[in-house]
C-alpha cells in the first residue's frame, strides 16, 4: 500500500472511530478484548462475531495498517463511507446514524447493520443510482434510489442465521465450554479416540435445557456408561472411526465431511497421550434458516415499505458459515423459500430481494458473483429492470 494510500485510511479510520465516539469506541473493544481473552468456544465465537470491530482495532496500528489485506481495505472503505455520510447529513439524520453505530457497539449487537447500509448504498451508487438515505431522515425505509426518471425504496434488513437454528451456535459454545473440562479430565482417564454423539429433536430452546444437557453428559461419563437416551436428546459414546483422520490438521475436514454443514461439533484433546474426544450434536429436525429469512422479509414488506413506489428488500445473512452459504444455495433451499415469499400478498410492493453475507462483504471464500443474490418478483411491472435496465420503474 502506498504511503498516501495509508494516510487516506489511517484518516478514513480516525473519522469513522470519531462518528462513534472515541470513549464509546473504547469500552467496547474492552469489553470484547476481555471475551475474546478467553480461550473457550465462547471467545471464538465472539471473536467472529465482532470481527469488524476487532479488524478496525487492528488496523488502527500503522504497522498493520501498511499490511492490510483487500478484505481489510474494503472495510475501510466502507468505514469511510459511514464517515463521509456522517458528513453530509444535517443534524437529526446524524444523530439517527450515531444512534445506529451506538446501537452496534452495545450488548450482543455488532456494527453489521451499519455497514450493511453502507455498503448497500455504495453498491447502488456504482451502478448509476442516486441514493439518498431517508431512513435517517425518519423514513420506514432506509433508502431511495433514483435513476432515469425511476425511483424506487431499499429496506436493509439483517438475519441471523441463529433464528432458524434449532441449537443455536452460543449455546453450543458455551456447552462446550462448561462440558470440556470435564472431557479432558475422562480422557485422561481412558487414552483413545471417541465421539460423543448428541441428537437433540428439538433442538435447545433455554438455558435450563442446556444445564440439564450438561448435567447429563456429566453423569454418563461419571458412570463410565456409553449411552443414555430420553425424550428430548440421545446421547451416544462411540470410538471415532474416520479415515484420514489421523493426518494433522484433516480432522475439522473429515468431521465435517462426516456429520454434515448442520452439526455442531468441537474437538477436545489431551496432547500428551495423543487423545481426542469429538463432540458432534444435531437438532432432530433441519435447520430452517431460509425460512427464517422468508419470516423477516414478510415483517419488513409488511412495515417498513410505504407501497408508493416498488420495493427492494435487501437482507444480510449474518452468523452464517461459508458451508452453510453454499449449501442454501447449492441445495435451491433459499430461492425457493424467496419465490414463495414473492408470491404472497405481502410482497406485492416489492420489486426483488437480495441476499448477500460476510463472503461478499469481504470478497471473499464463497462469494457470489456481483456481491448478492437477486430475487426479482415476476409479477410486479418493473421486475425486468431491477438493478439491470435502464429504469426500475416509472414515475
Amino acid at each position: 500500500m502506498s504511503a498516501s494510500g495509508s494516510r487516506n485510511d489511517a484518516q478514513s479510520l480516525k473519522a469513522f472511530v470519531a462518528l462513534a465516539g472515541q470513549a464509546a469506541w473504547r469500552r467496547r473493544l474492552s469489553h470484547i478484548g476481555e471475551k475474546v481473552q478467553a480461550r473457550s468456544h465462547t471467545g471464538r465465537a465472539a471473536q467472529q462475531r465482532h470481527a469488524l470491530e476487532l479488524i478496525l482495532a487492528r488496523l488502527d496500528r500503522p504497522e498493520m495498517l501498511a499490511r492490510a489485506t483487500e478484505a481489510e481495505r474494503r472495510l475501510l472503505g466502507f468505514a469511510h463511507e459511514a464517515a463521509a455520510l456522517a458528513k453530509s447529513l444535517g443534524t437529526g439524520p446524524r444523530a439517527r446514524l450515531k444512534t445506529l453505530i451506538a446501537e452496534g457497539l452495545s450488548g450482543e449487537k455488532n456494527l453489521v447493520p451499519v455497514f450493511h447500509l453502507v455498503r448497500t448504498a455504495a453498491t447502488l451508487r456504482a451502478r448509476g443510482f442516486e441514493v439518498s438515505f431517508h431512513g435517517l431522515e425518519g423514513e420506514g425505509y432506509d433508502l431511495l434510489i433514483r435513476r432515469g426518471g425511476a425511483e424506487a425504496e431499499v429496506v436493509c434488513e439483517t438475519v441471523s442465521a441463529e433464528e432458524g437454528r434449532p441449537l443455536h451456535k452460543g449455546d453450543w459454545a458455551t456447552l462446550v465450554d462448561r462440558v470440556n473440562p470435564e472431557l479432558q479430565t475422562w480422557l485422561a482417564a481412558h487414552p483413545g479416540r471417541y465421539v460423543l454423539k448428541l441428537t437433540l429433536p428439538e433442538g435447545v430452546s433455554d438455558k435450563t435445557q442446556l444445564a440439564d444437557l450438561h448435567g447429563r453428559i456429566s453423569a454418563m461419563l461419571a458412570a463410565e456408561r456409553r449411552q443414555d437416551a430420553s425424550a428430548d436428546a440421545v446421547l451416544k459414546l462411540d470410538p471415532l472411526l474416520l479415515a484420514g483422520a489421523q493426518a494433522a490438521g484433516a480432522l475439522p475436514a473429515r468431521l465435517r465431511q462426516a456429520f454434515g454443514v448442520e452439526a455442531h461439533l468441537a474437538v477436545t484433546a489431551d496432547p500428551a497421550s495423543g487423545s481426542v474426544m469429538v463432540m458432534a450434536a444435531r437438532a432432530g429436525r433441519e435447520n430452517e434458516i431460509s425460512q427464517a429469512v422468508h419470516r423477516r422479509m414478510a415483517v419488513a414488506a409488511g412495515s417498513r415499505l410505504s407501497g408508493r413506489r416498488p420495493g427492494i428488500l435487501s437482507a444480510f445473512l449474518e452468523d452464517l458459515e461459508a458451508a452453510e452459504w453454499s449449501s442454501l444455495r447449492d441445495t435451491l433451499q433459499l430461492e425457493g423459500s424467496m419465490r414463495r415469499f414473492l408470491t404472497e400478498a405481502v410482497a406485492r410492493p416489492v420489486v426483488a430481494v437480495t441476499c448477500t453475507t460476510r463472503q461478499e462483504f469481504f470478497g471473499v471464500g464463497a462469494a457470489v458473483p456481483d456481491g448478492e443474490l437477486r430475487f426479482r418478483n415476476p409479477g410486479h411491472p418493473a421486475a425486468k429492470h431491477v438493478g439491470l435496465g435502464p429504469a426500475i420503474s416509472s414515475n
